[in-house]
């Protein structure tokens, strides 16, 4: 079953220049348990694509479905209910904040829930992604490696359908990159889709299929 999907998704932007069309009729569809890494040059309109599978723009023409619902119009505040039930983000830059502990970093997303369980669920996370020691270190006091976990765990938290990857071995050494990885398969065993918006052909090794984008064209 398609947990999400675009259909004939167009993207234009009105410049002073002109219209600059980032995606161009892009047919692009993800199963649970999925590992799918999209590649192309810079400005192929992969970060486009990116915000559009996660509910953070609209398409200008075609349709997003989720669980084959179609959430292309929704209003904001139901595209934000809907990604926070179903889509977890990992960035190349990590965005953890500086004076929380990994712990409290993880529980970030689930801030405004009155849901006892949570710091339970974020040390439990912390714990899978091999950072049951650090549980209450700050950013500083971890690796750059250590530092991408937290964010798969709080990527985690709201038991999200799919997880969306910007460039998530982009600022690790090749080792690092690997877990990193092998964190992402394991995630997939779980019936989690895992998308990788990548420059970096190692992400190949890990995936299931890759896509390329190529001046917001999609080839397979």
């Amino acid at each position: 079953m398609v947990v999400l999907e675009t259909q004939g998704v167009v993207k234009r932007y009105e410049s002073g220049g002109g219209t600059l069309t980032a995606l161009k009729g892009i047919d692009f569809a993800v199963e649970p348990g999925d590992f799918v890494s999209i590649m192309g040059p810079s400005g192929s309109g992969k970060s486009t694509l990116l915000n559009i599978l996660g509910l953070l723009d609209v398409p200008t023409e075609g349709r997003v479905l989720l669980d084959g619902e179609d959430v292309t119009d929704l209003s904001d505040r139901r595209r934000t209910r809907e990604r926070h039930r179903t889509i977890g983000f990992v960035f190349q830059q990590f965005y953890l904040l500086p004076t929380l502990s990994a712990v409290e970093n993880v529980t970030v997303p689930k801030m405004f829930d009155r849901d006892s369980d949570t710091r339970a669920r974020a040390k439990d996370l912390l714990t899978r992604v091999g950072l049951g020691d650090r549980l209450d270190h700050r950013p500083d006091q971890l690796s750059g490696g250590q530092k991408q976990r937290v964010a798969i765990a709080r990527a985690l938290i709201n038991q999200p359908r799919v997880v969306l990857a910007d460039e998530p071995t982009g600022n690790l050494d090749r080792d690092t990159g690997r877990k990193i990885l092998d964190e992402f398969t394991r995630i997939t065993g779980e019936d989690v889709a895992v998308i990788a918006v990548t420059h970096d052909e190692l992400v190949n090794e890990y995936v299931d299929r890759t896509v390329e984008l190529v001046d917001g064209v999609m080839t397979k």
